[in-house]
């Protein structure tokens, strides 16, 4: 069964002095402020549509890592992922990348590595994001 996530994004004024709120629709968990100075300069306390995409890459691909570890026969622990969105305002964004560290019982680096690079490969927000860069850092606790 297919399920359908919802955000609404509700933006006034112009791009550079204009500013918007995104609402996590689905969940409810959260309303975000966004505006163009905190994606093309940086800043805390404001969120960017990178933030939101590297926190929907690095949840898909914990889930998917965990998967196939599973199937692999050494269920994990604990993975803990940061996915790092890279934006550049001429050229939009540019890569994703993934560190990943995680705690996996009875498993070798070689399959660790294997193992994660499957994962990056196969999470479905990877597969959407086929367009860029997608590297990954894995360590093995």
């Amino acid at each position: 069964m297919a399920v359908t996530s919802e955000s609404t994004t509700v933006w006034t004024g112009d791009l550079k002095s204009g500013s918007g709120t995104v609402s996590l629709d689905s969940s409810g968990a959260a309303t975000l402020a966004v505006n163009w100075k905190a994606r093309s300069e940086g800043g805390a306390e404001t969120s960017t549509p990178e933030e939101l995409l590297g926190a929907a890459h690095s949840a898909c691909f914990s889930m998917a890592f965990s998967n196939v570890l599973a199937a692999f026969g050494t269920p994990p622990q604990s993975i803990r992922t940061t996915a790092a969105v890279t934006f550049d305002p001429a050229q939009g964004i540019t890569g994703s990348h993934l560190r990943v560290e995680a705690t996996v019982p009875g498993l070798t680096e070689d399959d660790f590595q294997r193992l994660a690079d499957e994962a990056k490969r196969t999470c479905p927000v990877s597969r959407a994001l086929v367009g860029i860069p997608i590297t990954i850092e894995a360590v093995l606790a």
